[in-house]
């Protein structure tokens, strides 16, 4: 018996590995990650910084040069750049090769950045310098908005990030939930120059008052133990903390004298509850708007983690204030959503076909059969492969599929045709 005749003498054995190979890519299918483009970005490792009341400048000489001298060098580092802005922010982004495990390279850099610490100013090391993986495909957009204007752009801010963001971060599949332009609630200290001047005043007095008097303090026990003589009870003393009304913070002591003058600082400056930064402002369609990004973590299923937050967003919209309400104006799956009916489409309207020529020209049901389970059997059995070669479900190998398609099937007539032949 021939080689050619290995298969047509065991059919059963031919229908076994056909069933196989269509099992193995179908459970493929459901494990292979959809993207929207393959992973061809080299990883990325972002290090922001904030120095308040610093100019560009100031801030590229003071904070971002020593990060860039410590992190340079890093292994599997490609290049890294840095941006330095006059609103007293510093982002710097480290690159990678691809292939490279993002949460080793965040510890390589992060480890780099503690060397730096002791080189940066006192406020910038209070403040934390922040390192993370920045993942480059953002999946979608979400926007809390006023659609009636019956909220600023403060509140919405403010009620994303205590009640939206963090349920998004709980996301299977989410790698990444950034609040785009966010105004965090602040108390806010307009300084009077005049009545600073006149009194003898220096923004450093004021700043060190602040800190001084805006602090938690442990006070500690009374009649803890140990003890001479036994007691019955020990008292836990509490003191106030952090200031929090606008009032308090108008009260706070600036400078006292020995005859019982007091300068608060109500008198020196202006006090208002508003907004940590005012350097962006969003809108949608004209109305105020708070949009959140949220980046996909690699590997993970596009479609499936859209879905997620779809639903999520459907249940903490049920508990929103009335007046605020949600969208998602951007959203990479729909282009991977007409990518795969496309496939779908080609693929059927390729076995129908093929059934109509077969038939027209054969005139047997049996020979019409044959390449109509064949098609779908290699076309299928192609995501096994994927799998193994590492390859993701996005709009590239989607289109390599549909190419494939008019192949698998002009093979399969011409087969059918000579063996018939």
């Amino acid at each position: 018996m021939s080689k050619a005749g290995f298969f047509v003498q065991r059919r059963v054995l031919a229908i076994v590995i056909s069933l196989v190979i269509t099992l193995v890519g179908g459970l493929a299918i459901l494990n292979l990650p959809i993207e929207q483009y393959p992973n061809m970005i080299p990883v990325q490792v972002a290090v922001s910084a904030s120095y308040p009341g610093a100019t560009a400048e100031t801030i590229a000489d003071t904070v971002a040069t020593p990060l860039e001298q410590q992190i340079n060098g890093v292994d599997d580092m490609i290049y890294m750049q840095s941006v330095s802005s006059g609103s007293g922010t510093m982002a710097l982004n480290v690159y990678f090769g691809v292939g490279t495990d993002p949460d080793q390279a965040t510890i390589n850099v992060n480890n780099r950045v503690q060397q730096a610490l002791a080189s940066l100013p006192a406020e910038v090391q209070s403040l934390g310098v922040t390192v993370s993986k920045q993942s480059p495909s953002m999946l979608q957009v979400v926007t809390i908005s006023s659609p009636g204007s019956r909220y600023d752009t403060l509140y919405l801010s403010n009620y994303a990030l205590l009640y939206v963001a963090d349920e998004l971060k709980r996301i299977k599949g989410v790698g990444k939930v950034e609040l785009f332009g966010s105004r965090e609630y602040a108390m806010r200290i307009w300084l009077k120059p005049d009545r600073m001047k006149i009194l003898g005043i220096t923004p450093d007095d004021i700043a060190r008052a602040v800190n001084e008097q805006n602090a938690q303090f442990a006070t500690g026990k009374a009649g803890d133990y140990p003890l001479k003589d036994p007691v019955s009870m020990t008292w836990q003393f509490t003191t106030k903390g952090r200031l929090v009304t606008v009032e308090e913070f108008e009260n706070i002591i600036v400078r006292s004298t020995s005859s019982g003058d007091i300068l608060r600082l109500k008198d020196v400056a202006r006090v208002e509850l508003g907004g940590k930064d005012y350097s962006v402002a969003t809108t949608e369609n004209g109305k105020p708007c708070q949009p959140i990004g949220i980046y996909l973590s690699p590997g993970a299923n596009a479609l499936e983690t859209a879905k997620l937050i779809r639903k999520t967003m459907d249940e903490l919209a049920e508990s929103f204030p009335q007046g605020v309400a949600y969208s998602i104006p951007f959203d990479i799956t729909t282009f991977v959503e007409v990518s795969i009916n496309e496939v779908i489409h080609t693929l059927f309207e390729a076995i129908v076909l093929v059934f109509i020529v077969v038939f027209i020209f054969l005139q047997s049901w049996r020979a019409t059969l044959i390449p109509c389970l064949a098609v779908p059997v290699s076309i299928v059995g192609t995501f096994a492969g994927m799998y193994a070669l590492g390859f993701t479900i996005n709009t590239l190998t989607l289109f390599g599929l549909v190419l494939a398609i008019g192949i698998v099937v002009d093979d399969a007539i011409l087969v059918l045709e000579n063996i018939e032949r």
